[in-house]
């Protein structure tokens, strides 16, 4: 069992740049997945979301992905040469013509900007791309191991939330079997009469009687269910909506049961049972 929340972290150096890989999970119905990645790496994404959808179930999970090349891998300053020549042309045609004196300097080709650009450096996707991929499989890895532990912290409380419930159970069956059948009265209202659960004065038939206070059936349904909840949790694989699918039979059965049987102490292992089941539900949330 794993819990829906934690974090992982990771870091990649390849050839100058380093890629931090950095996941949080918080606690959702669906994968609700949120990746962030730089624009280098966009042509990864589908991938990148392929990893995260085979390891992770459910939960939103958050990624945020962030590049940083090292000093001057990022962009490169280049000298239009081209361009150069055609000023150093210009200039020595105007000294010429019109006997102006003085030497061409650098200061004065610094006050040219358009002589100057920075190009963006090409990245080695395949290097870039391993880097990125094995950062992102340990911080998957780190976010499922904070997942386990919290996990194990959730499976010790239900499972001893499941323990009160089986005892429970254990005293409904017993009290199940000290009730008995009580047979009681429906009233039959038609269009013109009402039979009242006083007596019988219009010849009604034995189809006016149902059997309040057996509550067998309910407590061997809601044996198995509490026995089925205990047998998921021991199961590898995400649990979480199947468990909160089971503890609505579990909720049912208690209800049909405090129906059928208004006794306070019937009344009373009821609401400790569905105490103990919204204490599970609580944690369910929690678990993916």
């Amino acid at each position: 069992m794993k819990s829906m929340t934690g974090y992982g972290e990771a870091a990649s150096q390849i050839r100058g740049t380093k890629v931090t890989v950095q996941v949080r999970s918080l606690n959702h119905r669906h994968l609700d997945l949120q990746l962030r990645v730089p624009r280098e790496y966009l042509s990864f994404e589908e991938d990148i979301r392929k990893v995260i959808r085979d390891k992770i179930a459910r939960g939103r999970l958050e990624v945020f992905i962030n590049r940083a090349p090292g000093q001057n891998r990022g962009r490169k300053l280049e000298l239009d040469e081209e361009l150069l020549a055609q000023y150093l042309g210009f200039f020595g045609q105007a000294k010429k013509k019109y006997g102006l004196s003085g030497e061409l300097s650098l200061s004065l080709l610094a006050g040219v900007p358009e002589l100057f650009h920075f190009r963006e450096v090409e990245i080695d996707a395949g290097a870039e791309r391993q880097g990125l991929f094995k950062a992102l499989g340990v911080a998957l890895g780190r976010l499922e191991r904070a997942r386990e532990r919290e996990g194990r912290q959730l499976k010790s409380d239900m499972q001893s939330q499941i323990s009160h419930l089986k005892r429970i159970t254990a005293v409904l069956e017993a009290r199940a079997g000290e009730i008995g059948v009580r047979p009681q009265r429906v009233a039959m209202i038609t269009k013109d009469r009402e039979v009242s659960s006083k007596g019988d004065r219009d010849g009604g038939d034995a189809g006016n009687y149902v059997f309040k206070g057996d509550i067998n059936e309910e407590v061997v349904r809601l044996k198995s269910h509490v026995g089925a909840l205990a047998r998921v949790l021991r199961e590898p694989e995400p649990v979480g909506k199947r468990v909160d699918f089971m503890l609505q039979e579990v909720q049912r059965e208690l209800n049909t049961i405090s129906s059928k049987v208004p006794q306070l102490a019937v009344v009373q292992l009821v609401l400790e049972g569905k105490e103990r089941v919204e204490k599970i539900r609580e944690q369910t949330q929690n678990i993916e």
